[in-house]
C-alpha cells in the first residue's frame, strides 16, 4: 500500500525538529542555536529533487539554521513559525496546483497530526509520538536526524522503480557524481 502511495507523490513535505534533526536544539551561552542536520538525508533530498518531486519545509519553529540548510538543499519553499500548518499546505497545494493525494508529508509529534490527517501519504519516524500510530501510512525503521528523510527518499524511488537507475548514474559519473551538500 505505501508504494502505491508513494507513486503519486509529487511534493514532500518535511517538518524540521524530530525530523530533519533529532529534535536536540543546543543554546550556546551566547544565545546561538546549533541543530544537527543528516548529511544523508539532504542526498536524498537532491535524488527526489532530480525526479521532479518538489520538496517544501513546514515547521512551527523559526531559525536562521533551517533557512541555511534547506536553501543549501535548493528546498525553496521554507514555511517557519507555522503554528496551523494546514495553511501553509493550502498555499502550496494550490501554487503547484496538486491534490492532496499526490503529497507526502514526514512529521513526529502531536503538532503534525492534522497535516499527517490530510495528506496522501502520512509518514513519521521511527521515533515518533506513538499517538501518531494510527494516523501513519508509514512508519520509518530510522528515527528523525539519523536517515528518516533519506529513507523515505529512497523508498519514492523503489516505488517508482529507479532504484537501479539510481545506482547506474552514480556509477556512470564517477567522482563528477556528487552533490554539494
Amino acid at each position: 500500500m505505501i508504494r502505491s502511495k508513494l507513486k503519486e507523490i509529487k511534493m514532500l513535505i518535511l517538518d524540521v525538529d524530530g525530523v530533519l534533526t533529532d529534535g536536540k536544539i543546543i543554546i550556546g551561552n551566547d544565545g546561538e542555536e546549533s541543530k544537527f542536520f543528516n548529511v544523508k538525508d539532504g542526498l536524498g533530498i537532491k535524488h527526489i529533487q532530480k525526479l521532479g518531486i518538489a520538496i517544501a519545509v513546514i515547521t512551527g519553529k523559526s531559525s536562521n539554521i533551517v533557512q541555511l540548510r534547506m536553501s543549501a538543499l535548493g528546498v525553496e519553499d521554507i514555511y517557519q513559525g507555522q503554528k496551523n500548518k494546514l495553511k501553509a499546505f493550502a498555499e502550496l497545494l494550490e501554487k503547484y496546483r496538486l491534490e492532496k493525494y499526490e503529497v507526502a508529508y514526514v512529521g513526529d509529534d502531536l503538532p503534525d497530526a492534522p497535516l499527517l490527517n490530510e495528506v496522501g501519504c502520512a509518514i513519521i519516524p521511527q521515533d515518533g509520538h506513538a499517538l501518531l500510530y494510527d494516523l501513519a501510512d508509514y512508519r520509518c525503521k530510522a528515527k528523525g536526524g539519523e536517515g528518516a528523510v533519506r529513507e523515505v527518499c529512497d523508498l519514492i524511488y523503489e516505488a517508482n522503480d529507479l532504484t537501479g537507475k539510481l545506482l547506474e548514474d552514480y556509477l556512470s559519473l564517477g567522482e563528477a557524481g556528487t552533490y554539494d551538500l
